[in-house]
């Protein structure tokens, strides 16, 4: 996503980057490292692991010399602390406002990517802690959150892409003031884009191909190779799972529905399955279009991942779900649950649940904060077979979301398959 100051910021969940840093009134040349260490974990570890790439371009990033190459940002105070196990951390405290932390002026070097990672924790309960970096023009860019926890470390990974030269300050924010942030070993790395071009040819060298070998031999000389042979080999079905949305107008035009079939073997319906579509009117289901879509995709040998059950934003629900008091809601999300779930069973190999329930909670809001939960739990006993999801936006693409983070993500995800009764259970 591009801000007005010249950046792109996202999650960097498997990313590569390259070079220089001016910090503290000093250039420095930061080490070359021409791969990006997607090593991460979601535990809470009783120590911080070491920082990523020896800091990058950070001075002092595990804090050996104090609060050398750090300032206070904004109001509150900042001191270097020392464990029982002599390792030593920064402390953000008497903080006022959310950005109150500690900072470090790094430069930005354009059509660069950063990648940022640091160890996090706060004094007392669980909070979201983000990375933000600080122009000039006093705007903050965010790069990147985790939920971080009292008594362990959390390990905040993110980054940022410069679309322009600039200097920026790099600080913590947390929204609760009146707890502490406590970081450690912090990096950031810079890349080029011919360096995470390289990682990416890489890693498809390692993961998407692989070796095959062919022995030919004579049908009615067992065991006996063919020498000399020529062999012609035709693809006839990718074996990637490569997909598309699909909408009711390839019901309209053979067209639409060569070119679809000769290319995807996946597909979810872009509206066709969700409730809006199937009972306009209260009471009046109406299934065609869904159905055709189905038996068009099953003739073709194309997997469908069902979309949706319910949907978590009031907007899109039909406008008779809207008035609906609580009794009569939960009456009619039994009735549609029962409906859709029952009526494609063992037809699909996934189906989103409650859409976008990260974001909204218009069914938690009037049936209780278990509602997610007993709809998966619901949906699983009609259904075993099809996965079930939790479908959401801005989960890798924009870090600045906080309410899609990967923390917030596991955390919900935690709530909603451990809640007693639920069948479905969300693993590590």
């Amino acid at each position: 996503m591009k801000s007005s100051s010249g950046f792109n910021m996202f999650l960097f969940l498997s990313l590569t980057f390259a070079l220089l840093s001016l910090g503290s009134g000093q250039i420095m040349q930061a080490v070359f490292n021409d791969y990006y260490d997607s090593s991460a974990t979601t535990q809470c570890l009783a120590e911080p692991g070491s920082p990523m790439y020896g800091g990058g371009v950070i001075l002092n990033p595990e804090f050996i010399h104090g609060s050398s190459g750090w300032t206070v940002f904004g109001h509150g105070a900042i001191e270097v602390r020392t464990s029982y196990t002599n390792n030593r951390f920064m402390v953000a405290h008497n903080r006022k406002r959310p950005s109150d932390s500690f900072s470090q002026k790094v430069q930005l070097e354009k059509g660069m990517f950063y990648a940022f990672s640091a160890w996090v924790q706060v004094s007392q309960g669980s909070e979201t802690v983000a990375v933000v970096f600080g122009t000039r023009d006093g705007e903050f860019v965010g790069g990147g959150s985790v939920v971080a926890e009292q008594g362990c470390w959390s390990l905040l990974k993110g980054g940022i892409a410069a679309n322009s030269s600039s200097p920026v300050d790099v600080l913590f924010e947390s929204k609760n003031t009146s707890t502490e942030i406590w970081v450690d070993n912090i990096a950031l790395q810079p890349f080029s884009k011919k360096q995470w071009r390289n990682y990416q040819d890489e890693s498809i060298e390692k993961v998407r191909k692989s070796i095959v070998r062919f022995q030919i031999t004579y049908a009615n000389k067992r065991g006996l190779g063919v020498g000399g042979a020529n062999v012609l080999i035709k693809q006839i079905k990718p074996g990637f799972p490569f997909g598309c949305g699909m909408n009711f107008h390839i019901l309209e035009s053979a067209d639409y529905q060569n070119w679809f079939a000769s290319r995807f073997r996946y597909t979810t319906f872009t509206n066709a399955m969700k409730w809006y579509s199937t009972e306009t009117k209260q009471g009046q289901e109406n299934y065609t279009i869904a159905d055709a879509m189905v038996r068009f995709a099953q003739g073709n040998d194309i997997s469908i991942r069902g979309h949706n059950v319910f949907w978590d934003n009031q907007k899109y629900q039909p406008d008779w779900v809207k008035t609906l008091s609580p009794d009569d809601l939960r009456k009619a999300a039994e009735k549609r649950i029962n409906s859709v779930v029952s009526r494609y069973a063992g037809e699909l190999i996934a189906w989103d649940v409650v859409n976008e329930n990260l974001h909204f909670s218009f069914f938690e809001d009037n049936l209780g904060e278990n509602a997610s939960s007993m709809y998966y739990s619901m949906a699983y006993e009609l259904d075993p077979t099809p996965r079930m999801f939790l479908n959401e936006y801005n989960t890798i693409e924009y870090s600045g979301d906080e309410k899609a983070s990967p923390g917030t993500t596991r955390r919900s995800s935690r709530r909603y398959f451990r809640t007693p009764g639920t069948r479905i259970y969300w693993q590590e």
